[in-house]
């Protein structure tokens, strides 16, 4: 009876030694990076781009969606009433986040997303930068546009938020999967 005990606890010491991460796995995996594209987007474009930019950066994909959806009279850049106009005319607008509890601590590079809207991020992009703690985080923008660059959207979130660590941003309009992968490996 001895030798079966010995007999079968040496055998599950064997399958517990050949079962176990090896240290170099743990190591790796220690060291590898997460990233998250978080984006948003009100007609869909920037989505689009930002399902592209996580399949190819092998990145999270997070919504940054308001607490109320904005309607296609919302949007309309025309009209001096609408929501979105007199969102961005109001420095201190800071759209409600129909999401404030995901966690972030696991993510190194953050790739945010967003149309230009009167030449800069629309203000639910600052409720998302204000919601989270992005310290220490890469904070990469990219961003799509019927007309405008990203060149002062990227500089008004570098000032607006100077302690973070901001990397250039790009404009991604009809961006294909070489392109993005081409940036997402500078």
């Amino acid at each position: 009876m001895r030798k079966f005990v010995f007999a079968a606890v040496l055998l599950m010491a064997c399958a517990c030694v050949a079962c176990s991460p090896r240290k170099e796995n743990k190591e790796a995996a220690a060291t590898e990076t997460k990233t998250l594209v978080a984006y948003f987007s009100a007609s869909g474009v920037t989505k689009g781009v930002a399902e592209q930019l996580a399949e190819v950066a092998g990145a999270d994909l997070y919504e940054i969606a308001p607490a109320q959806p904005y309607t296609k009279a919302d949007l309309d850049w025309t009209d001096k009433q609408s929501r979105s106009t007199l969102e961005m005319q109001d420095l201190s607008s800071r759209p409600a986040l129909a999401d404030t509890t995901a966690d972030l601590s696991a993510y190194e590079t953050i790739y945010i997303g967003f149309p230009i809207w009167w030449y800069t991020a629309p203000t639910i992009i600052n409720t998302f930068v204000e919601t989270y703690d992005l310290q220490g985080k890469t904070l990469i923008p990219f961003a799509t546009s019927g007309g405008s660059t990203i060149e002062k959207a990227c500089n008004d979130l570098k000032a607006a938020y100077p302690n973070l660590q901001w990397k250039e941003g790009r404009l991604l309009n009809q961006a294909t999967a070489d392109t993005l992968k081409a940036w997402v490996a500078e």
